[in-house]
Order: structure tokens, then sequence, then C-alpha cells
């Protein structure tokens, strides 16, 4: 079973992204593009916040 990590290699700034595109298989430009769309288009949507809040829930790479 794989387990969600912050990602070291795929970091931009805390990894959460990278980590997130790693765990389903695909390229982090692809995570970070949607995740700024999400963020930018939608008001339901409060990216940094719930950002912050990966930062803290999901472990770093060890």
């Amino acid at each position: 079973m794989k387990k969600l990590f912050r990602s070291r290699k795929n970091s931009m700034i805390a990894g959460v992204c990278g980590g997130i595109a790693d765990y389903l298989g695909v390229d982090a430009t692809v995570i970070r593009v949607v995740y700024v769309l999400l963020s930018l288009l939608t008001a339901a949507f409060p990216g940094l916040v719930v950002y912050i809040i990966m930062l803290f829930i999901i472990p770093s790479e060890q």
C-alpha cells in the first residue's frame, strides 16, 4: 500500500504538490497547475489555507 509523503525531490515550497504527484504517479507540474487553477478560479477552494493544513498533516519523506 502506498503512503502519501511530502516530496523532497519535487519540492518547490514545501513538497506538498510534489508528494501528491508522486502518490498519484503523475508529473508534479500538472498537480501544481491544477492546484493554482482551482485556487484562483473557484471561491469554494481556499488554496492557501488548504496548502498550509496539508503542510502540517502530510508527513515529510524520510
